[in-house]
Order: structure tokens, then C-alpha cells, then sequence
């Protein structure tokens, strides 16, 4: 054991020295939070909402270790102490090894902290935090170095999970959020858990959810992690609500980003009012010369065909019809299922043509 006292340190850790872990908390199956303190009794120092990479055992790999990036997802507000959590999936194998191996006193070797993605320095003061799974992790650090540092907040978080028994932090955040007003907490799951009544959102996250969490989304900060399919769906839903999109931030968690060099471009489609797309309707065979802002139903509406459609954005499913060339960028609210996407169906209310596009109508 160091002989240094932890109160009297000053010197800030670098990765040079390896972390000792002081605790594994379980936080739902497969996941858990892993707690580190310098062994010299140094301190740490990093921005909330950056990450930590893990040299971790793994026997049967080259070399015999595999390195794994995760968010740190404590306060750098809280020095003494460095967290992570983990979520093995599947086909895991240093966090499956960190599930079943990791235990207090035990030493691994870190690099960093590293990332670009935080609010540390930001001149904006209302934030909506988006976050999937354990892409929370980063929205808890910023969360509560905001709290520990008595700001002001004001801050949507909105969190989607499975089931209400897998998000992560919940209580924590609750606890903060019967502290003060600012804190604004949304869950969005997909199913409830069983003999669980869940009376909160439900579903896929879409524009409708948006607008009802956060009415004032245009004036926010937008900071979002998770899977690349649903980053790209709350992309699709900012820009499809004419968000500033340069307030826009992200991180996956799969793939942290260290420096500006490695930030990956994203190419989102983006329909523009100035771009000519051409739409056949092959059954009546008329053809239609559109923009790309235009959607397929306002375009058959004006060459005189019907299409049946209820809600216009993209909730109740009547308009769907079969797409059987070119491609649309569809913004849809939940009124069509994947297996129908695969198939090649479209909702005309909220489905853009890019290029030329056939439709059988």
C-alpha cells in the first residue's frame, strides 16, 4: 500500500502509472461500473465526456491482451477517484474478461484520458443529452460535473433502453433530478418489463418524441451517443425539423473520436430545395418533376392521384406504398416496420425522392 495520502496528493496521474481497481458496482446484467485510484495517490484530471483506453487480459489473442476504449462516465469533479462502465455484448471479449475477472486491488494499464467529444468549454446554456444504451455514459460525466459544480442547469436528458430495468444510472439521475428543476429527465424503452406497468415513452425514438420532450429543441445544444443506426436516426429527425446541425455533437461509443483528424465526416442525405428529383408513378404512368424538399405524396396530390393518408407525418402507416426503384430519404415516426423497409415500401408522407424514383401508384 502507498504511503502518500490521497488528501495530500497533488500530483495529477498519467498513464505512465497503472490504475488499481477499488470497485466493481453491478449496474443491470452484463454491465458494471469499474472504479480506479492512482496507487500513488495521484489525482485525475480530464473533461467530462472523454474516455479511457484499457490494456485488458485475453488469453488466446496476439500478445495476450486486447485494448478497449470507454467513456469515463464520472465527474472529473471528483478527483480521487476514476470510473468507468462497461456493457459486454455477445461477442465480448475484454469486458466479458472485466465482468468475471476484474476485482478490487487488482492493476490493469490505461491510456489517456483522450476525446473531443464534451461540454467542457461550451458557451451554450441549455443542452439535450441523446443517448442509447450505454452511450448515457459520457451524458452522466457531463451531467454531474454541471450538478458538483453548482451550474445553473439546463439540460434534457433523454435516455432509450430496451426495458425500464436496463437503463443505466437511473436512480443517480432521478436523485439529481428531485434536487433541482433543470434537470429534465426522459426514458424511452422498447417494451415494458414483465408485470411492470412502464407509463413513460415507448417506441422508437422519432420527431413526435422530440417535439413533446423538448419543445425548445432549436435553442438547445445537442450532444448524442449510442449505436451508428440510432445516431443517424436522431440526425435524420433534427435535420428533417430544420436544426442547426453545426449544434450538433456526437460520439459512438463504439468508435470514440481522440482528435479533430479522426472526426469522421458525416454524410448525411439532406434533401435541398434546389436539387431536381423525377418521380414515375408507374401504375398511372405519370411522371412528375419534383424537388428534392418536395415528399411523394405532395407530388402525386399535385399530378392529380390519391393517395389515402391520414396523420402526414409519418405515425399512422396509410399512405405506405411499394418503391420499386431509385431511393427516398424517409423521416418516419414508427407507421412502418423495418421488414416492410426491407421490402421496399415507403410512407409517401415523410419520404423525400433522390434522383429518379418509381412507385407504384
Amino acid at each position: 500500500m502507498n504511503d502518500l495520502s490521497p488528501s495530500i496528493a497533488s500530483a495529477t496521474w498519467q498513464d505512465s502509472e497503472m490504475l488499481e481497481c477499488v470497485s466493481v458496482v453491478p449496474e443491470m446484467p452484463n454491465t458494471a461500473s469499474f472504479s480506479f485510484r492512482a496507487p500513488s495517490g495521484a489525482l485525475f484530471a480530464y473533461q467530462p465526456g472523454q474516455f479511457l483506453t484499457l490494456e485488458i487480459p485475453a488469453p488466446g489473442q496476439p500478445g495476450g491482451v486486447v485494448h478497449r476504449t470507454y467513456t469515463i462516465s464520472s465527474s472529473p469533479s471528483r478527483p480521487r477517484s476514476i470510473t468507468v462502465t462497461a456493457k459486454a455484448q455477445p461477442d465480448s471479449i475484454g469486458t466479458r474478461w472485466m465482468l468475471d475477472n476484474l476485482k478490487p486491488g487488482m492493476r490493469v494499464k490505461a491510456l489517456g484520458p483522450a476525446g473531443l467529444f464534451t461540454n467542457d468549454g461550451s458557451a451554450a446554456r441549455k443542452f439535450l443529452f441523446i443517448s442509447a444504451g450505454s452511450g448515457i455514459t459520457p451524458m452522466m460525466s457531463m451531467t454531474t460535473c454541471m450538478w458538483d459544480e453548482g451550474q445553473d442547469l439546463d439540460v434534457v436528458f433523454i435516455n432509450c433502453a430496451r426495458r425500464p430495468s436496463e437503463i443505466i444510472f437511473r436512480q443517480r439521475l432521478e436523485q439529481m433530478a428531485s434536487r433541482t428543476s433543470g434537470l429534465d429527465l426522459k426514458f424511452v424503452v422498447e417494451e415494458p418489463d414483465p408485470y411492470r406497468p412502464w407509463s413513460g415513452y415507448q417506441g422508437q425514438f422519432n420527431q413526435l418524441m422530440l417535439g413533446l420532450m423538448a419543445p425548445d429543441y432549436l435553442e438547445r445544444e445537442v450532444y448524442c451517443c449510442g449505436p451508428e443506426p440510432f445516431m443517424q436516426a436522431v440526425r435524420d429527425a433534427l435535420a428533417g425539423l430544420g436544426f442547426d446541425m453545426d449544434r450538433y455533437n456526437q460520439e459512438s461509443f463504439g468508435a470514440p473520436v481522440e482528435t479533430e483528424a479522426d472526426q469522421p465526416e458525416l454524410d448525411d442525405v439532406i434533401p435541398d430545395d434546389d436539387s431536381k428529383a423525377e418521380i414515375v408513378f408507374s401504375t398511372s404512368g405519370v411522371t412528375a418533376k419534383v424537388a428534392e424538399t418536395d415528399t411523394v405524396l405532395g407530388a402525386a396530390r399535385a399530378s392529380g392521384l390519391n393517395i389515402p393518408s391520414g396523420c402526414t407525418f409519418g405515425v399512422c402507416g396509410t399512405c405506405k406504398i411499394k418503391k420499386t426503384a431509385g431511393e427516398v430519404h424517409m423521416v418516419h415516426n414508427g407507421g412502418i416496420s423495418e421488414d416492410d423497409i426491407e421490402a421496399g415500401y415507403i410512407l409517401a408522407c415523410c419520404s423525400n425522392p433522390i434522383g429518379r424514383v418509381e412507385v407504384e401508384i
